[in-house]
């Protein structure tokens, strides 16, 4: 389990594992989880715990309020909307983000085992699937990994999740940040073994 650390003004990310997570409590918290199949209730709940222990951190007087999901299943802090947060989980481990005044995902994957050409040709394009084609398989998996971090953060901090096809954000393999439209997105490869990245952008406005 990391402590929180901010990856710009305003915007903090804190990672662990389902393992060593505290689940969280939260009455709501426990009413999805019902809902859920164990191992996904698990999951989610070491989730939520981790966004708990995030916000206890940076906005602690949010830490006990519900966290719901917008219609297209976005969480949100229904006491605070405008406090953008997001979660991942990815085979056991874990990552949370907060962002104050604005929208923000998180994603953390780990690696496949290998990769096949066709799948980074979608991520990366012709020209970033050949920068990759040289590489050993591990090392290869896990570059499309954090590929794989970064456009999802983005399409998280959307909003839209895979409806957003985040195979579109443009991105080149060992790329650390950029831009797609109004989202800057960051690949922590500083900060995290396992690929992680954040992004985060305009102001959460309700969606109709």
């Amino acid at each position: 389990m990391t402590e929180p650390f901010a990856v710009a003004d305003g915007v903090w990310v804190i990672t662990g594992d389902v393992a060593g997570a505290t689940p969280s409590a939260h009455r709501g918290d426990l009413l999805r989880a019902a809902a859920l199949p164990e191992w996904r209730a698990r999951e989610f709940l070491a989730g939520r715990g981790l966004l708990r222990r995030l916000l206890t951190a940076v906005r602690p007087e949010l830490a006990a309020g519900a966290v719901v999901p917008d219609p297209r299943g976005k969480p949100w802090l229904r006491a605070c909307p405008e406090v953008g947060v997001s979660v991942s989980h990815s085979r056991g481990a874990l990552a949370a983000a907060v962002a104050l005044g604005a929208r923000v995902g998180v994603d953390v994957q780990r690696p496949e085992s290998a990769v096949t050409a066709s799948f980074a040709r979608r991520l990366l394009g012709e020209r970033g699937a050949e920068e990759l084609a040289g590489l050993p398989a591990a090392r290869a998996a896990e570059e499309v990994a954090w590929v794989w971090t970064a456009q999802e953060a983005c399409v998280k901090a959307d909003g839209r999740g895979l409806a957003a096809r985040p195979w579109t954000v443009g991105m080149a393999p060992g790329a650390r940040t950029g831009w797609w439209g109004p989202y800057r997105w960051i690949a922590l490869r500083e900060r995290s073994a396992t690929p992680l990245s954040c992004a985060f952008g305009p102001p959460y406005q309700a969606v109709v």
